[in-house]
């Protein structure tokens, strides 16, 4: 589905997407990507979290390329599209299906209609909107489908978290870099409604391009004709916030493609792409959809559930975080970057630190590697390579070093490390304030520590596994035994003591409390 960037989609019928979906409580809405890469299984499995919170929750099929979400439930399809011009309401309630989870309606998609939702003008789809926001539930799930369509775009820019899903493949993620740059151009024009001379504009920067350019290359394009737009549209681009979840990982770097996409969609576009989280790959998913059950209902315990669980705590989490959209933008990326940006880094960061983030960008920015691909042409990404390694030299060179400060900062003194700490992740933030105002409340002097939190008073603090077992040289799978409390798979009591104190030493815990609250747990346990 090609992007249309008509001026006569803004005209008097354009849909005001925020203000007809402001009824309900909170909009969730997962797209950006081809087909194929789980937005199905995400839209559901958020549903059916939230309504096991006990929320009232309507998941709505959206997918005008392949409505079947209801599959997954056991439900059929519905026979025609909603009836836009019905004014009962009645007729829009017999279109909603009960589910099997308590709490949970689907709106599902006419997949054989020959006139879904995404053929409709903006006036109807407003409507269709407006329908969705009279339903009463407390969250709206909707999965967008795969595209970059008008009805595509203007739900993810509408809603209060828009999700991406893609996976560890190059047309994937080719076709996220792309929906980004859509929904920026989308957005722009949107903003600029009413306003035929600026938009006039945007559309002679856009023919000069003659491509879907990036977000920077239509601010500095915009910059060469017209100043104040310029800055207009950087702002647009910053306030521009996307989240973005890796499905079907297998190995390591898989596990970081959505943080390093998240860095490289900054950089390159400065547009937001938060990372949400990933999902492993995980044959039971694969007999969930044979099954027509949804995942965290058909296996809760599955590692793919426990991925899922993760990410839809953190959506939770940035539902009820505060909006940081009034803060202005900050300055635009400078078209030569310093060596300090190029490599992640900071003027306070050591020698070490240094080396470690040119092997990261390295990774990151390799001629085979993922997260970079289509984001840049072959000779901008040499470009890249070449100023990492000249990064690198120059920075472990105490003499270049100092001489490059001098010349790029001769007025700025040596910040100090704490002065330039890097900001927390978003959805990461937001998850740990979540868990330490609930922590706050449940841990006390007579607390009965168990796996489940210790888990939690570890996400808290934003702290991995890995990270634990390396200084602590606990192996992950105990650690993850002992979360899991999967008592089975620890070794002997003496060992498991000894675990449980370093494991409370590194999350700032009472040692001996945690200790004997744990290991009376193991005991209970195990007695016959």
């Amino acid at each position: 589905m090609e992007l249309d960037i008509d001026s006569s989609d803004f005209g008097p019928e354009s849909i005001e997407a925020p203000d007809s979906m402001r009824g309900a409580r909170k909009i969730l809405v997962v797209g950006g990507g081809r087909g194929g890469v789980g937005k199905s299984l995400v839209a559901g499995s958020l549903a059916v979290y939230f309504a096991q919170l006990g929320k009232s929750v309507l998941l709505v099929d959206a997918d005008d390329t392949g409505a079947n979400l209801h599959t997954h439930f056991g439900l059929p399809a519905a026979k025609s599209p909603l009836d836009l011009d019905a004014r009962d309401d009645p007729h829009f309630q017999s279109m909603l299906l009960e589910t099997m989870v308590p709490g949970l309606r689907l709106l599902p998609g006419a997949h054989d209609s020959t006139s879904n939702v995404g053929t409709l003008r903006a006036g109807r789809k407003a409507r269709w909107l407006a329908r969705l926001r009279g339903s009463g539930a407390d969250y709206i799930v909707i999965d967008a489908g795969p595209g970059i369509g008008a009805l595509q775009l203007d739900l993810m820019l509408s809603a209060d978290v828009p999700i991406c899903v893609t996976v560890p493949e190059p047309p994937a993620i080719e076709t996220t870099y792309r929906f980004l740059r859509a929904a920026y151009v989308r957005r722009l024009r949107r903003a600029l409604r009413g306003d035929r001379f600026r938009t006039s504009l945007v559309d002679r920067a856009l023919a000069d391009l003659a491509q879907l350019p990036s977000p920077l290359d239509l601010v500095r394009a915009l910059a060469r004709i017209d100043k104040g737009l310029s800055e207009f549209a950087w702002s647009e681009a910053n306030r521009l916030r996307m989240n973005v979840v890796v499905n079907q990982t297998r190995v390591r770097t898989d596990l970081d493609l959505g943080n390093w996409m998240s860095a490289l969609s900054m950089r390159h576009y400065g547009v937001h792409l938060d990372e949400l989280g990933h999902i492993e790959h995980d044959d039971t998913v694969w007999l969930m959809v044979r099954r027509r059950k949804p995942l965290l209902v058909d296996s809760p315990t599955a590692k793919a559930a426990r991925n899922i669980e993760r990410i839809a705590r953190r959506v939770l989490a940035l539902t009820t975080a505060k909006s940081d959209g009034s803060l202005a933008p900050p300055p635009m990326p400078e078209m030569v970057p310093t060596l300090y940006s190029v490599l992640g880094t900071t003027r306070a960061s050591s020698d070490e630190e240094v080396r470690r983030a040119y092997k990261r960008q390295r990774e990151v920015y390799a001629s085979d590697g993922l997260a970079a691909c289509s984001l840049l042409a072959e000779g901008e990404l040499k470009t890249e390579q070449a100023r990492l390694d000249d990064a690198y030299d120059t920075l472990l060179d105490p003499i270049r070093r100092k001489a490059y400060d001098l010349s790029t900062f001769p007025n700025e003194p040596t910040p100090t490390r704490t002065s330039e700490a890097p900001p927390a992740h978003r959805a990461l933030a937001a998850e740990q304030l979540m868990l330490q105002t609930e922590l706050a409340t449940e841990l006390g002097p007579d607390t009965e520590y168990t796996g489940a939190i210790l888990k939690k008073v570890r996400e808290s603090q934003g702290i991995e596994l890995t990270e634990i077992s390396a200084r602590t040289k606990i192996a992950r799978a105990h650690l993850e035994a002992i979360e899991e409390e999967s008592f089975q798979n620890l070794p002997a009591a003496v060992y498991v003591r000894g675990f449980i104190a370093e494991l409370a030493k590194y999350l700032r815990l009472d040692p001996l409390h945690v200790q004997r609250s744990y290991m009376r747990r193991v005991r209970e346990t195990k007695a016959p």
